[in-house]
């Protein structure tokens, strides 16, 4: 299967631009400075050779010569063990309680919200007040010291800030009139950022028989 051959040196990393969950798992992989060949999915038009190695079907997905990584948060901490410069895993345990909360009733709360025809069980304004709470609570974390849990970035930041971003974009004047002044300024921080551009950029839709782009 000449589309999924590997290399230590370059494992695959399935990825889709505008997926917070891609996002993230592409700053780490950025930050550590790891090198993989990137191939860029449309959603809509899977290749037969990302359904071979997902087992959800979901980006983003690494393949190493070890096995297949399918979680984001996983392929995260896949990179940052290998190489971690900033000291992002470098967190006491609160940053994981709030990346769980993130990743379970505030994304929760922001799929009802963003795709309330998905959801007409739901009310989306008050998924979007359930989401709001969270928030809120990152703002009172991020008052006086521009990270959540300090003066630096760690892993909790980078693995929240995509679906801040997601949340924001739905409504972004309504977002930007909130009295989250720290929550916004970070997030704009964040969206201005060399890093977020630097794994931002577009890339075409990866072809079978094509080598995927070199990442970072």
């Amino acid at each position: 299967m000449p589309d999924r051959a590997l290399s230590p040196e370059r494992p695959i990393l399935w990825s889709f631009r505008r997926c917070p969950y891609a996002i993230r798992a592409r700053l780490a992989v950025a930050v550590a400075g790891v090198p993989v060949e990137l191939r860029e999915v449309v959603l809509r038009d899977k290749p037969a050779a990302f359904l071979e190695a997902s087992p959800t079907g979901t980006v983003p997905c690494l393949e190493t010569d070890a096995g297949v990584i399918d979680e984001s948060l996983d392929i995260m901490l896949w990179a940052l063990r290998r190489n971690d410069p900033e000291g992002w895993l470098a967190m006491p345990h609160e940053g994981r309680d709030l990346i769980e909360r993130s990743d379970g009733p505030f994304k929760q709360a922001l799929d009802r919200y963003k795709y309330a025809t998905r959801h007409p069980e739901a009310d989306p304004l008050a998924e979007r007040a359930k989401a709001g709470a969270f928030l809120a609570d990152l703002d009172t974390r991020l008052a006086g010291r521009g990270w959540l849990l300090g003066t630096r970035p760690c892993l909790a930041d980078m693995a929240i800030l995509p679906f801040v971003r997601q949340f924001a974009h739905v409504d972004r004047a309504w977002f930007e009139a909130q009295p989250w002044v720290h929550l916004v300024g970070w997030l704009a921080d964040f969206k201005s950022s060399a890093r977020f551009k630097a794994v931002m950029s577009k890339h075409p839709q990866w072809q079978p028989g094509e080598v995927g782009a070199t990442f970072p």
